[in-house]
């Protein structure tokens, strides 16, 4: 995908339920909230606002201590999207590196092969000490397929994130602290984010990438 030219893509060829992204050089970026708390009582999460009408685009919703590492993100209705899932580390062996695993839909669910809840749609690896972390992309369930990869980068004192596209070197997502009206330029609270999802990017897979570089150490 290079921006530039008017292309009209389908991020993920398996998924035949997710409405087509068009766009063209010209389209505006899309421009979200992000709240780092869920809408339900006594749960985890997060809940993702469209700035430009204020309807809800995302939800995670969760009860469970170790949330962070098994999430499903969700779309308004709560229909799972993705699944998110940090891989476990050999116990037996020095780990330098932690790894996150994402899946199309409800990983769990019994409508699933056992071939399909084993085939993620990208992993996302980031080494100790390091404030980067690359993703590898997959396509047809698991087949590996020159998709160009992704590579994330953040920084926690200055609160940002930011998304590219491996080749070429394009910025694709960007996340930071929210300010207030265009007045008073205040920031928000640190659980409120403005995310910047640049055209042909896919949203839900942005989400789920802005989630794991939350979830990550260091």
């Amino acid at each position: 995908m290079r921006h530039g030219q008017t292309h009209c893509v389908r991020e993920l060829k398996s998924m035949e339920s997710w409405p087509e992204t068009c766009s063209t050089s010209s389209a505006p970026a899309r421009r979200l909230t992000v709240w780092r708390k869920s809408l339900l009582f006594n749960s985890h999460g997060y809940t993702v606002f469209d700035d430009a009408d204020g309807r809800i685009v995302f939800r995670v919703d969760n009860y469970a201590h170790d949330w962070r590492r098994h999430t499903l993100l969700m779309d308004s209705h709560g229909n799972v999207l993705l699944t998110i899932r940090r891989c476990r580390p050999n116990v037996r062996i020095l780990n330098l590196r932690e790894s996150w695993k994402v899946y199309e839909g409800d990983e769990d669910t019994q409508t699933m092969s056992k071939d399909e809840r084993l085939r993620p749609l990208f992993k996302a690896t980031k080494h100790l000490g390091s404030s980067s972390c690359s993703i590898s992309m997959f396509a047809d369930r698991g087949s590996v397929k020159s998709l160009g990869g992704y590579r994330m980068s953040w920084s926690r004192e200055k609160e940002w994130s930011k998304i590219y596209q491996a080749d070429p070197n394009t910025l694709v997502a960007e996340v930071s602290r929210k300010y207030g009206s265009s007045v008073t330029k205040n920031l928000l609270d640190k659980d409120v984010l403005a995310l910047t999802v640049h055209p042909g990017m896919d949203q839900a897979l942005t989400m789920a990438m802005i989630m794991i570089t939350n979830s990550m150490s260091g």
